[in-house]
C-alpha cells in the first residue's frame, strides 16, 4: 500500500482543486491519500465527491499552531489533526478565528507592500484564496506581477519571517490545539518538526510533554527532514510511543514535491485509523 497523509488543495494554499487532489492521487499509484488544508475542512464534501474507485480518504487538517522553540521562545508550529469530528462546537470556533487570523495577515501584508509601491491589490489576493488565505496567495501575487521569478523566491526574500512584509498572527497554543483534537475525537501528529530550512525548532521536550496530553504521533518522513533528523524523530517517537508517518506536503503547482514522494507505512496508518472516533476512513 502507498499512503500520503500530508496534502493541499485550493481550499488553502495548493493548486488542485479537492476533486483533482482525489483524481491525481490515484492517478499516482496511491491507496490511500489525505486532504490536510491549513485551518479549514472546506474541500472534505468535493473530494469525497470525487473520490476515484479503489482509493482511500483520510479527511484532516493543518492547523497553526504555536509552541516552545528550543531556544525557549515561541515557535510556530503545523499540527497535522485526522478523522476529527467537524462539529465540535469547541474546534470549530477555533477553526473560524484562525481562518479570521489568516485574512486579516494576508490584507496587512499586502498592504505594507502596496504602501510600499508594490503592484498588489490587497482584495483580489483574498478574493483568490478561498476559505484559507495565506503566504503562498501573496507569493503568486508577487510572481504573477513580476515582482519575483518565483514563488520561492517571493518567501525567500519578501515573506520570510525575517522579511520586510511579514506579520504574525495568533496561532493556538499547542497543548490547547493537541487537547480539542483529540476531544474531537481526532487523531494528531506534529507535521514536519525537523524542517530546519524552516526556520527554528520546535523543542524535544515540549513534544514529551505533548505526549502527555494526547499527542499521536510524529511526521517523520517529510521533505523537509534529514536523515539525521529522521532518526531523531523515531528513536523520540519510539520512547514516547508514538505513531509515525510519511508525507509528500503536496501542493501542486506551488512545489516541486510530486504525491506519494514520501509515504506511511501500511502499520502506522492502522493504528492511525484506529484511534480516531470523529469521522471514519472512506473508501469508494
Amino acid at each position: 500500500m502507498r499512503i500520503d497523509l500530508h496534502t493541499h488543495s485550493t481550499a488553502s494554499d495548493g493548486t488542485d482543486t479537492p476533486a483533482e487532489l482525489v483524481r491525481n492521487a490515484a492517478a499516482a499509484g496511491l491507496d490511500v491519500v489525505a486532504i490536510t488544508d491549513h485551518d479549514n475542512t472546506a474541500g472534505w464534501t468535493e473530494a469525497v465527491d470525487a473520490l476515484p474507485r479503489g482509493l482511500t480518504l483520510v479527511r484532516g487538517m493543518e492547523m497553526s499552531c504555536i509552541g516552545l522553540g528550543e531556544d525557549g521562545l515561541p515557535v510556530p508550529v503545523h499540527l497535522l489533526a485526522y478523522l476529527f469530528d467537524p462539529t465540535d462546537r469547541s474546534f470549530a470556533e477555533e477553526r473560524e478565528r484562525l481562518r479570521g487570523e489568516r485574512m486579516e495577515r494576508v490584507r496587512a501584508m499586502a498592504e505594507r507592500m502596496v504602501a510600499d509601491g508594490l503592484p498588489i491589490d490587497p482584495d483580489a489576493v483574498l478574493a483568490s484564496a478561498g476559505p484559507s488565505a495565506g503566504r503562498p496567495h501573496l507569493a503568486r501575487a508577487l510572481v504573477a506581477a513580476g515582482v519575483v521569478p518565483s514563488v520561492d523566491a517571493a518567501f525567500e526574500e519578501l515573506l520570510a519571517p525575517h522579511g520586510p512584509y511579514y506579520v504574525e498572527k495568533g496561532d493556538t497554543p499547542l497543548r490547547r490545539a493537541v487537547e480539542m483534537i483529540a476531544t474531537a475525537g481526532g487523531v494528531s501528529v506534529i507535521a514536519h518538526a525537523r524542517a530546519r530550512k524552516r526556520g527554528r525548532l520546535l523543542a524535544l521536550d515540549d513534544i514529551r510533554e505533548l505526549a502527555a496530553l494526547g499527542l499521536g504521533g510524529l511526521e517523520l518522513d517529510h521533505p523537509d527532514h534529514s536523515a539525521q533528523d529522521r532518526e531523531i524523530l523515531a528513536d523520540l517517537a519510539a520512547e514516547l510511543g508514538l505513531l509515525t508517518t510519511g508525507s509528500s506536503d503536496y501542493h501542486g503547482a506551488n512545489k516541486t514535491i510530486r504525491l506519494g514522494q514520501f509515504t506511511t507505512d501500511p502499520a502506522q496508518f492502522e493504528v492511525l485509523a484506529g484511534k480516531a472516533s470523529g469521522v471514519p476512513v472512506i473508501t469508494s
